[in-house]
């Protein structure tokens, strides 16, 4: 997808607060890779749909128990691994509460990202991009909607002046 998105869209679609994305940005967790502010003001965030799947992976993380400094020695972890580059969407993270398992391509292959815990819990990335996938495009449904009802309601307007002159 060669989209991008504001992170008042990103917001939305992740579930995520405007908060969350600033300090998420700042720290380096998940950085808008379309776009960075530079800390410039007025410079908007874009978001890729990566970004947006790597959002919701992080706030499922979160909302299951994990404390953000262990989702971030877990993100650290895959990417020191190579497993944020070209396949996210196949990753598939498992955690406890505790800690964060990556399950390897071989599914009997489990990593600790955190080097201790125990199996509970699993994150799918794959589920969870299709579900990204489907909301972005109910959102690029309902713009376009939105958009179309302005365009009819312009026209009418249009029309009326047209014929009141």
């Amino acid at each position: 997808m060669d989209q991008s998105f504001t992170a008042e869209q990103a917001c939305r679609l992740t579930n995520c607060t405007h908060h969350q994305l600033r300090y998420w940005d700042r720290v380096g967790l998940v950085k808008p890779s379309v776009q960075t502010t530079g800390g410039r003001p007025g410079v908007r965030r874009l978001y890729s749909f990566r970004d947006l799947v790597a959002l919701r992976v992080v706030r499922s993380l979160l909302d299951n128990g994990m404390s953000l400094q262990r989702v971030r020695r877990a993100w650290d972890y895959l990417r020191r691994e190579g497993e944020m580059d070209d396949h996210l969407a196949e990753v598939k993270l498992v955690t406890d509460g505790q800690t964060i398992f990556h399950v390897g391509s071989d599914e009997g292959e489990l990593m600790d990202a955190l080097r201790t815990g125990q199996l509970a819990f699993f994150v799918a990335i794959d589920e969870i991009a299709r579900e990204v996938e489907e909301d972005v495009s109910r959102f690029e449904l309902d713009r376009s909607r939105f958009l179309d009802m302005l365009r009819r309601v312009e026209d009418d307007i249009g029309e009326e002046r047209a014929a009141g002159s």
